[in-house]
């Protein structure tokens, strides 16, 4: 390459990512790492000269004022001219503007698939404590307010209807996972057909169908405009009163006033909750003083062993954009043709629509 294509990104999920990058098998590429806490002038500087990016979460920028500015919003997207490419660090993409960088020729990319399991097993954590009021009886216990240990009854999950929103690579995970309880399987997703939900053993049925049946409705799918307050009032005034709510997607799926109006007024029995509105939550979260409520901070695709694996998918997919092909995770497909324009004039050789191999990738 006449130019060294230059990546910028905030941090990795585990330090492999860059001992990939380092070895250069596919392409030498210049890696930077962005300092949050640096003036914005040499942030901008930073950003502005980057053909990739990284894009930081809402996680890592919300400690910064104007934190959010670092995201790829449209803003972010229309200064910074040089970028080809940007990519999430998980599944989930809502912190990148797709539509902007589509129009501006910019590639985006997820990491779906390497974090699967780890949020599925979180899923499946939440249903089995809400279901046994595992956590209930922990607090109780030790606040020394047990009383009759028969006021903990729980239930099970064997033979009970599970509701999964969003069949992706979570939600068919959390499908596998929960078949030895032989629960009967719902799904909505409008992507899915009729002939892959019958292979895949589920029953495809609406969201209103889907909330009014199942005993655990279980949000699985990726913040998008669509999704975007999916599950409101409505909903949660449809689902059974002993039904759970469980979410492991974005906040802003959900409406959350109104899971505290269900969960405080009893119309459903509980949730459990790994993403908020605001994260991470305030202390005076509401949520989080209900005794119906099992919450963790976004922490459901946190292991050992989903930080490899995305910090490997991570920096195996930049070695794929950067030696020219077309990245496994591409979420924009249609942005290809202005993408592969821009690309040849930055480095004067045309992508190829076939993925590059890549050293140690899976």
């Amino acid at each position: 390459m006449s130019t060294r294509p230059r990546l910028v990104y905030e941090r990795w999920t585990d330090p492999v990512a860059g001992d990939i990058l380092d070895v250069g098998d596919v392409c030498d590429i210049e890696v930077v790492k962005l300092d949050l806490s640096a003036a914005d002038e040499k942030t901008w500087a930073a950003l502005e000269a980057a053909h990739g990016y990284q894009v930081a979460t809402r996680t890592d920028v919300a400690g910064y004022d104007g934190g959010a500015q670092w995201l790829a919003g449209s803003a972010l997207i229309g200064r910074c001219q040089r970028l080809l490419a940007v990519c999430s660090a998980g599944a989930g993409y809502d912190v990148i503007d797709v539509d902007a960088c589509t129009r501006a020729g910019i590639a985006v990319c997820n990491n779906s698939g390497p974090g699967a399991e780890a949020v599925a097993e979180h899923a499946l954590g939440f249903m089995l404590d809400l279901a046994k009021r595992i956590s209930a009886a922990d607090r109780a216990l030790r606040a020394g307010t047990l009383g009759d240990r028969l006021g903990l009854r729980g239930s099970q999950l064997l033979g009970k209807t599970l509701g999964v929103i969003g069949l992706g690579a979570i939600g068919s995970r959390l499908v596998e996972l929960c078949a030895p309880f032989g629960m009967e399987v719902l799904v909505f997703d409008p992507y899915l057909d009729e002939v892959s939900a019958e292979a895949r053993g589920v029953q495809l049925v609406t969201l209103g169908e889907l909330v009014e049946r199942s005993d655990f409705v279980q949000v699985t799918c990726p913040l998008t405009d669509e999704t975007e307050g999916l599950i409101g009032r409505g909903q949660f005034r449809a689902m059974k009163p002993t039904a759970f709510f469980i979410t492991t997607a974005r906040g802003r799926v959900h409406d959350e006033a109104a899971l505290l109006d269900a969960l405080v007024s009893g119309t459903i029995a509980g949730a459990g909750i790994d993403v908020f509105h605001e994260e991470p939550p305030r202390q005076d979260n509401p949520l989080l003083g209900l005794e119906n409520v099992v919450a963790t901070p976004h922490t459901a695709g946190v292991t050992a062993e989903a930080a490899r694996d995305i910090a490997v998918a991570t920096a195996t997919q930049w070695q794929t954009i950067f030696g020219g092909g077309m990245p496994p995770r591409l979420l924009n497909p249609d942005v290809w043709p202005r993408y592969c324009e821009r690309f040849t004039n930055t480095f004067g050789f045309r992508p190829s629509a076939i993925t590059v191999y890549q050293k140690g990738s899976r």
